[in-house]
C-alpha cells in the first residue's frame, strides 16, 4: 500500500470534504489578527478563529505560557490529584464570574461541556430526592455541541436528522425566537419576541414541571447565525425556571470572555442562570478546554454522603490539563492587564454600525447584532439554498483575503476584542464588493 498523502488522510469536520480538496484552502501559520497561508498570502480573520481566538493569535504571553509549562509538567492525573495550574484557572474564572457561582469543573470543549452541565443537572434533582426530574429542554436552533447530549437539546436541523433515532430521550423544545416578519433587521435586541420565553410554561404543563431537570439556551445563539434574545426574553425564562424549580443553564461557549462585552453574557444581560458552559475564549483557542460553572447551591447539593464518596461520578482524562490550564490563566491575565472586555464593549457601536450599513442591499434579507457577533442573511439562490454563503467564503478567501464563516447563507462575524475598526470598513468595503458581485 502507498503512502496516503496528507490531504487524502484528513477527514474534515462540518466541511464539504469533496468540494473542498479540489481547491484546498489552506493555513501554514498566524499572528495577530491575520493568517498566513501555505501561497503566503495574508488572510485578515474576520472570525477571531471558531469565536475562539479574542485577543488575537500567538498571542506572545501565551505562548510564553504554553512553552514554559510544556518542559515543567506536562500532564498529570486529575482523579484523586490535583495540579497547580488548573486550581488556579478555577479560582481565576470564579472571581470574574456571576455572583453566586463556586465551582468551575474543566472539561475539554464545548461539547463536553453541554454533556457535564446536563448530567450535573440531572445529578442536582437526584441529590436534592426529586430523581424524577429526568427531562431536558432546548430550543429550537439552538447549538449545544455535537456529543449525543448536545445534539439532543440542540435544535439545529443537520446536527440531528442523521442520528434521530439515537438521541436521548426525555427532550423538548422551545420555539426558536427569530422570525423575520417581526425581527428582520433590529438592531441588537428585537423588542418583539419577550412572549416566547412562555413556550416554557406550555411545555411544562404537557410534560409536568415536576418532571422537568433543566433548560438550556445560548444567550445570544451563535452556530444558528448569530441570533438575540428578545428584549426580556432571558429574564422571563428565569422567572419561569424559578417558579417551577427548574434549573437554568446558559450555554456561553461563545459569548462568554468578553464576546459581548462583560466576561460574561450573563452579567451583560443581569440575569444570572445556575450552570454555565464554556470553552473557546477560556484558554483564547490556543489549546482545547472548556469548563462548566456551578452556582454554590448546586454544588452543595452533591456535597453529602460519606466524605470519602466521590460525589460526581463524571470526569474527562484531560480535564484541568495542566498546559491547557497554563493557557488558560495567561489568557485571563491578558484579558485584565489589557482591558480587553472594556474594548470589547465600546467597539459593539461602531461595529454595529458597519454592519447595518447592509440593512438596504437588495440581495440580503437580515442584518443582526449583538456586542462583537454579526450576521448577514443573503436571500438563498433559487432551487439551491446555501450555494451563496458557500461561494462568497471562497470568494473571500482567494480573491479578497478574508476569512469569513458562512452557515447556509448567513454570513457571521465574530470579530477580534481588539480589533481596529480600520480593518472592520477595509473588510466591509470588501463584503460588499462580493455581496455586489455574486448570482
Amino acid at each position: 500500500m502507498s503512502a496516503a498523502q496528507p490531504l487524502d488522510a484528513l477527514w474534515m469536520p462540518f466541511t464539504a470534504n469533496r468540494d473542498f480538496k479540489k481547491k484546498p484552502r489552506m493555513i501554514q501559520s498566524a499572528d495577530g489578527h491575520h493568517y498566513v497561508t501555505n501561497d503566503g498570502r495574508r488572510i485578515y480573520d474576520f472570525f477571531s478563529g471558531l469565536w475562539t481566538s479574542g485577543v488575537g493569535h500567538c498571542h506572545p504571553k501565551i505562548v510564553e505560557a504554553v512553552q514554559r509549562q510544556v518542559a515543567e509538567l506536562d500532564y498529570a492525573i486529575t482523579f484523586q490529584v490535583g495540579n497547580n495550574r488548573s486550581a488556579e484557572l478555577a479560582a481565576r474564572v470564579i472571581d470574574i464570574a456571576p455572583d453566586g457561582f463556586t465551582q468551575c469543573f474543566f472539561t475539554n470543549s464545548g461539547s463536553e461541556s453541554v454533556d457535564t452541565a446536563l448530567k450535573i443537572a440531572l445529578g442536582y434533582h437526584r441529590a436534592r430526592g426529586e430523581g424524577h426530574r429526568t427531562r431536558l429542554i432546548g430550543r429550537e436552533r439552538g447549538y449545544h455541541g455535537v456529543n449525543f447530549g448536545g445534539m439532543s437539546v440542540g435544535g439545529m436541523v443537520p446536527n440531528r436528522k442523521a442520528f434521530s433515532a439515537n438521541l436521548i430521550p426525555g427532550v423538548d423544545h422551545l420555539r426558536t425566537t427569530i422570525d423575520l416578519e417581526h425581527t428582520a433587521f433590529s438592531h441588537g435586541l428585537p423588542e418583539w419576541g419577550a412572549h416566547l420565553a412562555d413556550d416554557l410554561e406550555r411545555l411544562c404543563a404537557l410534560h409536568g414541571a415536576e418532571n422537568i431537570a433543566a433548560v438550556i439556551v445560548e444567550p445570544v445563539a451563535g452556530s444558528a447565525g448569530v441570533i438575540p434574545p428578545p428584549a426580556g426574553y432571558l429574564e422571563r425564562l428565569r422567572e419561569i425556571c424559578d417558579r417551577h424549580g427548574i434549573l437554568l443553564i446558559f450555554d456561553e461557549v461563545i459569548t462568554a470572555f468578553g464576546r459581548v462585552g462583560k466576561a460574561f453574557a450573563a452579567q451583560k444581560f443581569g440575569v444570572t442562570p445556575d450552570i454555565i458552559t464554556t470553552a473557546k475564549g477560556l484558554t483564547n483557542g490556543v489549546i482545547p478546554m472548556g469548563a462548566v460553572l456551578v452556582s454554590g447551591d448546586v454544588h452543595t447539593a452533591f456535597m453529602q454522603g460519606p466524605e470519602a464518596m466521590i460525589e460526581l461520578f463524571h470526569g474527562y482524562t484531560y480535564s484541568g490539563h495542566p498546559v491547557a490550564a497554563a493557557a488558560g490563566v495567561a489568557a485571563m491575565e491578558v484579558y485584565r492587564e489589557e482591558g480587553i472586555f472594556e474594548q470589547a464593549d465600546a467597539l459593539a457601536a461602531p461595529f454595529a454600525e458597519l454592519l447595518h450599513a447592509f440593512d438596504n442591499h437588495e440581495k440580503v434579507i437580515d442584518v443582526r447584532n449583538f456586542g462583537l457577533m454579526g450576521a448577514i442573511e443573503l436571500a438563498p439562490r433559487p432551487g439551491a439554498p446555501g450555494a451563496r454563503g458557500l461561494e462568497l467564503h471562497k470568494r473571500a478567501y482567494w480573491e479578497e483575503d478574508l476569512m469569513i464563516r458562512n452557515g447556509m447563507d448567513t454570513i457571521a462575524f465574530s470579530p477580534f476584542l481588539n480589533s481596529d475598526v480600520a480593518d472592520w470598513e477595509r473588510s466591509f468595503d470588501k463584503m460588499r464588493r462580493l455581496i455586489d458581485t455574486i448570482d
